[in-house]
């Protein structure tokens, strides 16, 4: 049997379904739109192998829609115009519905976006876009306000159980170890896909499947990390949030998942830089002077060994005190800048370059040195600050 193993377990209605119950259980939203056949646009927001494409198939089934999968690789604004009369005729002639089903949609150009808007809003088809993608950023806000977005979760390790319970039927001849189904489900991380994939590939290998034989076939871990979307920036959060929460063992997690991921360490360098100064600050200085050695020293070793590098310095800003002393001053500043009238300069210290602005009283009687007069004796009483800010204190020590 040539038909990928992925694509002969997928369900074929949604008492197969596995997962996604705040949107497919009973009750819940999708559920009731398929019980009322009662559809509208929608898109399918999460992460691979969730099962959004196998969603939009049972919605079509249940139905009784005609289900078009659409291509944002292979199909141009032509090909959408096409598919949008070609449904007009299907609903005027035969009274049915057309599920125009587009993956990936976030890969959609503006225009072929913008073909789709007159044909959703006069419901001549029900859309549903999947996307592994933020769709605030990636779908135009008109077809968004057009759609309502379901974001689905990474499957669980039980639903991922399930689901290979079911696989293992299809090879009734292997025998499968518990230990090997168990490092599938690690490996594949919530993807139903990849897990179905790796059993499959485990299954071709040999008869009986143990934990050797999974390794075997399995050569790393399946991460999911876009690095320009949203699990780049939750990844990067975490270990930030780690290193400010002062615990190291979760700074490292989200350091190796990173790495592992094939994150360009200088980025990891650099947001470093950034937390010595912005978090720890004067409360332990040589923070910004190792952050800073850690970039310069990343930049010229590269990996593998790079990695070493960013450990020890992680694992030090984690472990660092912490003061937002200084950033948390700047930002108080900044906004009395912002908001308060700003008054002159005090005279004294402004500068004099000619006579005319030492005639003004520019830079008269300005001590230069004040900690050089409190050191024999003498009281330095010298405002800094503009008349209406005298007394300001931006720069706390115990923050």
């Amino acid at each position: 049997m040539n038909t990928p193993l992925a694509d002969r377990l997928r369900p074929k209605n949604l008492k197969e379904y596995v997962g996604q119950e705040h949107l497919l259980g009973v009750g819940k939203p999708i559920r009731r739109m398929i019980e009322n056949k009662k559809l509208g646009s929608m898109i399918l927001w999460g992460p691979p192998g969730c099962g959004k494409t196998t969603i939009a198939n049972l919605i079509a089934q249940e139905i009784d829609a005609v289900f078009i999968p659409f291509s944002a690789v292979t199909s141009g604004v032509k090909e959408v115009r096409q598919v949008i009369a070609d449904a007009d005729q299907r609903q005027q002639f035969f009274k049915q519905n057309t599920i125009l089903f587009i993956d990936e949609i976030h890969r959609f150009n503006k225009a072929q976006q913008d073909a789709f808007l007159p044909a959703v809003e006069k419901g001549t088809i029900t859309l549903i876009g999947a996307t592994t993608e933020n769709p605030g950023f990636e779908v135009n806000a008109p077809l968004i306000s057009r759609s309502h977005v379901y974001i689905l979760k990474q499957l669980d390790d039980n639903d991922m159980h399930k689901i290979l319970k079911r696989a293992v039927k299809e090879y009734p001849s292997n025998k499968f170890e518990k230990k090997a189904l168990d490092h599938i489900v690690t490996y594949a991380n919530g993807d139903a896909r990849s897990a179905i994939n790796a059993l499959e590939l485990a299954a071709s290998i040999a008869k009986r499947v143990n934990l050797e034989i999974a390794e075997e076939a399995l050569q790393q871990k399946s991460l999911y990390y876009d690095k320009k979307g949203d699990s780049h920036y939750d990844t990067i959060s975490a270990f930030i949030k780690s290193m400010r929460g002062s615990k190291p063992d979760a700074t490292l997690h989200y350091l190796a998942r990173m790495l592992e991921a094939g994150e360009d360490p200088m980025f990891v360098a650099r947001r470093m830089v950034i937390f010595a100064s912005e978090d720890i600050s004067n409360a332990q200085p040589t923070a910004l002077v190792l952050a800073t050695s850690t970039m310069q020293a990343v930049h010229m070793i590269g990996m593998p060994e790079a990695q070493i590098i960013l450990a020890q310095c992680a694992t030090y800003l984690a472990t660092a005190k912490k003061s937002i002393a200084s950033y948390a001053g700047l930002n108080a500043a900044k906004k009395d800048v912002m908001n308060m009238r700003l008054d002159p300069i005090p005279l004294h210290l402004r500068n004099a370059p000619n006579t005319v602005m030492k005639e003004a009283g520019y830079g008269e009687g300005h001590v230069r040195y004040p900690w050089k007069e409190e050191k024999i004796g003498k009281h330095v009483e010298q405002e800094y600050l503009p008349e209406n800010l005298k007394g300001k204190k931006y720069y706390k020590k115990d923050w």
